[in-house]
């Protein structure tokens, strides 16, 4: 099972963190799964114009790729003016309409206040349907006060981020066998 780990801004380093958290669990509980972490800090990535995604080179090539190739995407994202960072929209504009289609995509959202918690459902997940994903319907919001010198300190924060792994794998393989059994019904 292929995994992108999405840390979806970049600026700032609070998802960061939760990303480096939820890869760490990913890899001491699923070991026989390859994940990818992909931080758009660390990626020279261009804007939408509209192209295939398999025409763009270099960083943006690879990020679309990898993405495009994954069974799962757990996608973080801080919340900015109230809504998700345009580095992250322009991920989704870069990609096909239907991209996420036979693919489970959970979310882990970072905010600086409990104001904001409603902004993956308002937002983020509207998106995600219309691109045709299966959505992990339980996301992870984390608020600052969750925070300590670039550690999470909240021990249920921990816990949810855990949850949402598994609920991620599970979802995906669960999908997956769904799929092979409706393909077996085929005799081509």
């Amino acid at each position: 099972m292929k995994i992108v780990a999405l840390s979806g801004s970049n600026v700032g380093s609070k998802t960061r963190t939760a990303m480096n958290y939820t890869v760490h669990i990913i890899n001491e509980k699923y070991p026989n799964s390859e994940v990818t972490l992909i931080d758009l800090a660390e990626y020279n990535v261009q804007f939408s114009d509209g192209r295939n995604y398999l025409e763009y080179e270099g960083d943006t090539g690879f990020v679309t790729k990898t993405i495009m190739e994954a069974d799962a995407i757990i996608i973080g994202t801080p919340v900015f003016q109230a809504s998700i960072p345009a580095t992250l929209k322009n991920i989704f504009d870069l990609l096909p309409v239907n991209a996420f289609r036979e693919k489970v995509v959970s979310m882990l959202v970072t905010a600086g206040s409990s104001k904001h918690y409603l902004i993956a459902e308002q937002q983020l997940k509207p998106i995600l349907a219309y691109m045709k994903a299966q959505i992990v319907q339980t996301y992870v919001f984390i608020e600052e006060s969750d925070f300590y010198r670039k550690e999470i300190t909240n021990e249920d924060v921990l816990f949810r981020i855990e949850r949402l792994v598994e609920d991620t794998v599970v979802l995906t393989e669960t999908f997956s066998k769904v799929r092979e059994a409706k393909e077996a019904d085929y005799d081509f």
